[in-house]
């Protein structure tokens, strides 16, 4: 199993396990959190947008062209932000860490 590590934006931890090759925000949205992912990992949205602790974020492999430019319209995007649909977990990300942006929502909840 592959450990993750996610923080709220009002600083709550949760943990959840995954296998390789899962996708973080199906493993996200499994957990309650507000992950839209209104694209269904299309790349046609930032509903997914999280931000990769400092220390996890060169572990990743590069974010492709089309992932920045969806980066660019995510509300509160930093240098280390990410789309979780494009993170696929595999054991050298055992412990990985994230946070949920304050202004992620997920629609399908209302």
């Amino acid at each position: 199993m592959i450990r993750v590590v996610f923080t709220t934006a009002d600083g709550q931890t949760i943990e959840a396990d995954g296998l390789p090759g899962d996708n973080l925000l199906r493993l996200a949205q499994a957990k309650g959190l507000p992950l839209e992912g209104t694209c269904e990992g299309q790349m046609a949205c930032s509903t997914c947008h999280v931000i990769v602790a400092p220390d996890w974020f060169e572990r990743l492999s590069p974010a492709s062209e089309d992932e920045e430019d969806m980066l660019d319209l995510a509300v509160g995007a930093c240098r280390t932000s990410r789309l979780s649909c494009q993170i696929e977990l595999s054991p050298d990300l055992d412990g990985l860490s994230l946070q949920v942006p304050a202004e992620a929502r997920d629609m399908r909840r209302f």
